[in-house]
């Protein structure tokens, strides 16, 4: 693995904590718990996922020393975690990561975006595999593919028909000529060029099913 310039060695503790919450195990990768943590890490998901990954394997002596002293003491393990909480301020870069440049890449995909605060980047993507299920003729209210897909993001079923109908003028396929006038054209269209150009529809298909549970 990589070695990554902001992990540190007591990090294995936020991790075991992790993977020791109910039900005990390697976390979804972009689970809600996941992605949190990686954002006041300011370490990526993937990483994240991977090292849990070595923790479940109990692949290197450090873990395993770990392991033998906090996993059957909760208790314990909880003291720690809080120290090294109360220790490097989490949720901010802070004093810990003065003088640090931080460059965000993967946060911005789980902030609120400005065009719409109730949308977050990753929703764009969810949305644009439901447009390859779907025909122009069924992005509506009443499709019950629309129906799940808004009740899995929190958003109204309108949101999601409004984000499909802006895909559509970035489809080459449909040549839509009249001009688009919605404030999520660029998004959208960022998301549709990043997602057909370095990835296949069954890649897609899997990507956007590791994202539902950040929802779930």
């Amino acid at each position: 693995m990589a070695k990554n310039q902001f992990w540190q060695d007591d990090y294995w503790l936020l991790l075991m904590q992790l993977y020791l919450r109910k039900p005990v195990g390697v976390k979804p990768m972009y689970s809600k718990a996941v992605v949190q943590l990686s954002m006041e890490l300011h370490i990526a998901p993937e990483e994240l996922h991977a090292r849990m990954n070595q923790i479940a394997r109990l692949e290197t002596p450090r873990i395993e020393r770990i392991w033998q002293e906090y996993s059957r003491n909760p208790k314990r393990l909880t003291r720690a975690v809080q120290l090294l909480r109360n220790m490097i301020g989490f949720n901010s870069s802070g004093d810990f990561y003065e003088g640090v440049a931080l460059e965000e890449t993967f946060e911005r995909d789980f902030r609120p975006m400005a065009e719409d605060e109730r949308l977050l980047p990753i929703m764009l993507v969810l949305i644009l595999e439901l447009y390859f299920r779907l025909t122009p003729l069924t992005m509506v209210k009443d499709t019950p593919e629309v129906r799940e897909m808004a009740s899995l993001l929190h958003i109204p079923a309108q949101l999601v028909v409004d984000v499909l109908e802006v895909f559509q003028y970035c489809d080459p396929y449909l040549n839509r000529k009249e001009k688009c006038n919605s404030v999520l054209l660029e998004a959208c269209q960022q998301t549709w060029n990043h997602c057909t150009n370095s990835m296949d529809h069954r890649q897609l298909t899997a990507y956007a099913n590791q994202l539902k549970a950040y929802f779930k």
